[in-house]
């Protein structure tokens, strides 16, 4: 398995939601645990501040408002993303009749080091808490 891919239906605006995936102010709060930073532009770096969990490092790919989002992470806290130790994580946003469908696949797994197999069963659990953690901050926070 080289790819996770998970999808919600939220009942938000597709700028809405591009504003809440890419903004550091809110990335910090529905996708890290303890802030982010977030230099919107390709070759632009992403700081997830995890908490007890450590600091994740990533590299934006392709900012394509209001509809791609990608960047390539590292798998290891506390490192830079680097081919063999990285994945790539891309949002996909698609406006429908009930109001943004948001789609986010991780690919990659296939040319990492160590036990891919390991790190892809956790990010599996991983994507599907963190689109619950989006639906529900995008249902509570107010634009």
């Amino acid at each position: 398995m080289d790819t996770i891919t998970r999808e919600i239906t939220v009942a938000a605006a597709r700028t809405r939601v591009w504003e809440v995936i890419t903004r550091a102010e809110h990335v910090g709060r529905w996708f890290g645990e303890a802030g982010a930073e977030v230099d919107l532009r390709p070759g632009g770096r992403i700081v997830l501040d995890f908490g007890e969990h450590g600091i994740g490092y990533a590299r934006v790919e392709r900012v394509e408002e209001p509809e791609l989002f990608s960047f390539r992470w590292s798998r290891r806290r506390e490192t830079e993303p680097e081919p063999g130790d990285e994945t790539l994580v891309e949002f996909t946003l698609t406006e429908t009749g009930e109001g943004t469908l948001v789609r986010v696949a991780e690919s990659g797994f296939a040319s990492l080091t160590g036990d891919a197999a390991a790190y892809h069963r956790q990010n599996t659990e991983g994507w599907q808490h963190k689109m619950a953690d989006l639906q529900r901050y995008l249902e509570s926070v107010p634009a």
